[in-house]
């Protein structure tokens, strides 16, 4: 169906999103292509939004809101109202002059009316809401449950009080205790069939009268150790020889007697109800084991003195008829009907049946459920109230994102904020798993940092999601430490435990060569000196053992000199880094001073050019929409977090308009003068190189150069060292050669050869 609507939209996030501005724009929205909502369903749990207001706007209850739910949330609000305009007002009361509907504006005034507010001109949420006070007073209301104030005469009363008794209760709106039809019909169901039931009883399923059914708990409580009793007497008649056997070996009585026992220790519970003989009756008095005496006992008083009369034994012939004799009772108590209403007594339900109880308390819900449109039309106070002051806040979150760019009121997805690294990460969601939640979270392209969060004063705890959007990923890592504040201001510690890593800025990206290289630079000369280091420690312990077991006749070896050949190989290194300084140099010769801070900088830019491109398009393709789907929402456009907008989410530290900074630092490193005066000589012999090259154009440069003569000059000094200095390698190097050819021993030993 074609919008009859005239729309308008504004670009955030690279698309195009719809404004809601007016009424007209939110009872519209049922004519606007879903295809240009943001999203199409959010859940109604884990955002900053009234969860009494999402479940009544989630009216099938699946706990999830979705388009077309929010559309008939707003068309039942619009149709309440005068103006569709109240609604973008956000307001959390409604004046009476704006409801449009008579019957939720009369439940309206009698709400203040009950509140002691009949002179108020609007109703406020607090109002709407505080149904105690609403219905505090009132007998009927509308909610099919009847109290027992409900009923005028006292007979009925206790009829009520007796349904509660037997089928407990369910809270009326007033907030007393009452029932409905279903426990009333349920009762009187019971009350029936236990009646009739208990018509079935006559003398002959009855032999001890009213004493009948006691005396069958008797049986049954020992009826399994009585037959297992008779049955071991039985065993012991037939072979004698089971007779110890039959009442356990004094091993297993050596074994309890070592422990404390009571009268009725249940180590014993086990054992035979009295000492095992062929034929022997139970005795009844005495003679009984501890664990079961209390149960004989009740059995003769309740049994066997009723039925049998008062004796001391019983022999198996006895137990027999006993059972007999209640074998009638057993097969008519076993299909007993109306259990639930047997604690009021045969007496107090015939009566109840009789007088016709029933028919009042249907009359008494019936009365009370008359008025269920008077007291649903009361709910709906508060509902509109609800609607009034969420439901603009909810499409602002839902249709599009606009609290979201805007840059004010945080998106209801937004949980607060994260503080760490001399940053604050303003967009926060509150995670569930962490770990379902990043294999779709993974796909946004942005820095995640998952945190779990704990509010040690009330043990508070929730799971965050972070987006890092400024500075770089050097402090970050699992276990850093920083404090989360919510919505409501609450601070809980905060601890990284997972990281989904992605380009954070591009000024991360621009260094990230530069740091690549220290460390791999770094990792090399902790290598090598790892590798120096268990070298040293090796010749240390050899040198050592060879000390301990030389042979003390011997002559210690002659000291050792110094290696003139290390000497010429460190001179030639030397030599090497200064001639490859100078041909650096040399590329930069006929380039005016003032350009080489250009060329710098463009050598710089070329070196970090690939990876602020590689970064610069992940940054640009960075998208909200798999973070919130990864929490249940269903995000239905490229919500894209841009190099600017996400500049603006994250914040870094800076110092205040106007702050003073003393400079002066005591801890501060000082600075040593050897390494200066090394890296001053080494400049100076690449340039002296540099100017005395095999070219010699620099050379020739100056010599034809009137204004340059005295470096000429200067240049002439350095080329006599130059000779002094080949001629000391020359002989370095024959000196080597020279030790190398005749081992220092045998020009020192006068030893006759071999």
């Amino acid at each position: 169906m074609p919008s009859t609507h005239n729309w308008k939209f504004f670009r955030a996030g690279g698309f195009d999103q719809v404004k809601l501005e007016t009424g007209a724009d939110l009872t519209s929205l049922d004519q606007l292509d879903q295809k240009l909502w943001v999203a199409l369903a959010c859940p109604t749990t884990g955002i900053e939004f009234d969860p009494r207001t999402a479940a009544l706007i989630d009216t099938d209850g699946d706990k999830r809101i979705r388009a077309n739910e929010l559309i008939a949330a707003v068309k039942w609000a619009a149709s309440m109202l005068k103006s569709a305009d109240t609604l973008v007002k956000r307001s959390d009361s409604v004046a009476l002059a704006d409801m449009a509907d008579a019957t939720l504006l009369a439940s309206a005034k009698q709400i203040l009316v009950n509140l002691g507010k009949p002179e108020a001109t609007a109703i406020s949420l607090d109002d709407a809401s505080d149904a105690n006070k609403i219905f505090a007073n009132t007998v009927f209301n509308g909610d099919g449950v009847i109290i027992t104030e409900s009923a005028k005469d006292a007979a009925t009363k206790a009829v009520i009080n007796d349904i509660m008794a037997c089928f407990g209760f369910v809270n009326d709106r007033s907030g007393k205790p009452g029932i409905d039809q279903a426990k009333a019909d349920a009762f009187f169901a019971e009350g029936a069939a236990f009646a009739a039931w208990t018509a079935k009883g006559d003398a002959s399923v009855l032999p001890a009268g009213a004493g009948t059914s006691a005396a069958h708990a008797a049986v049954k409580a020992v009826k399994a150790k009585v037959d297992d009793y008779f049955g071991r007497c039985r065993l012991a008649a037939f072979d004698p020889r089971t007779v110890a056997l039959l009442n356990r070996t004094e091993a297993e009585y050596a074994a309890l007697v070592a422990k404390d026992l009571s009268i009725n220790a249940g180590e014993i519970a086990g054992f035979p109800l009295a000492q095992i003989a062929a034929g022997k009756p139970l005795p009844l008095k005495t003679g009984v084991n501890p664990a079961h005496a209390a149960a004989v006992a009740g059995l003769l008083d309740n049994a066997v003195k009723p039925l049998l009369g008062d004796k001391i034994e019983l022999t198996e012939a006895d137990w027999a008829a006993l059972q007999a004799r209640l074998a009638p009772f057993d097969a008519w108590n076993s299909g007993k009907a109306g259990a639930v209403v047997e604690k009021l007594g045969i007496a107090r339900v015939t009566e109840i049946l009789a007088a016709k109880s029933q028919e009042q308390i249907n009359a008494l819900i019936a009365q009370d459920k008359a008025l269920e449109k008077e007291a649903n039309s009361i709910a709906n106070v508060e509902k509109l109230v609800r609607f009034v002051r969420d439901l603009h806040l909810l499409c602002q979150n839902f249709v599009n994102f606009k609290d979201l760019y805007d840059g004010g009121e945080p998106g209801i997805f937004q949980c607060g904020t994260l503080f760490l690294d001399q940053r604050s990460c303003n967009l926060c969601i509150t995670v569930e798993d962490a770990g379902k939640h990043g294999v779709m979270a993974g796909l946004a392209g942005a820095y995640l940092a998952y945190c779990d969060c704990v509010r040690k004063a009330t043990g508070q705890k929730l799971s965050i999601v972070a987006i890092f959007s400024q500075g770089d990923d050097e402090n970050l890592m699992v276990g850093r430490n920083g404090v989360f504040y919510d919505r409501k201001g609450q601070d809980y510690d905060a601890t990284i435990t997972k990281i989904l890593a992605n380009p954070i800025s591009l000024r991360q990206a621009f260094w990230a060569p530069y740091k690549k290289l220290v460390r791999m630079i770094e990792e090399q000369i902790n290598k090598r000196a790892a590798a120096a280091d268990a070298k040293a420690n090796a010749d240390l312990a050899k040198a050592a053992d060879v000390t301990a077991n030389a042979d003390k006749s011997k002559p210690a070896p002659p000291d050792k000199k110094v290696d003139v050949g290390a000497v010429a190989a460190m001179g030639v290194a030397f030599g090497a880094i200064s001639t490859a300084f100078a041909y650096f140099l040399g590329l930069f010769k006929d380039v005016p001073f003032w350009k080489l801070p250009l060329i710098i900088a463009g050598i710089m830019l070329i070196i970090s050019l690939p990876s602020v491109i590689l970064a610069y398009m992940k940054l640009r393709k960075r998208n909200l929409g798999p973070i919130l789907d990864a929490n249940g929402w269903a995000v239905n456009a490229r919500a894209k977090i841009n190099v600017p907008f996400g500049t603006s989410l994250t914040g870094i530290a800076k110092l205040p308009h106007g702050a003073s900074v003393d400079l002066r630092d005591k801890y501060a490193p000082k600075s040593a003068l050897l390494p200066k005066l090394a890296l001053l000589a080494l400049v100076l012999a690449c340039l002296w190189s540099f100017l005395n090259d095999d070219q010699g154009r620099l050379w020739r440069w100056t010599e034809g150069n009137d204004d340059l003569a005295g470096i000429h000059r200067l240049a002439k000094v350095p080329a006599d060292i130059q000779k002094a200095l080949d001629e000391a390698a020359a002989k370095a190097k024959a000196a080597a050669a020279t030790s190398a050819v005749v081992p220092p021993a045998a020009a020192t030993t006068n030893a006759p050869a071999k």
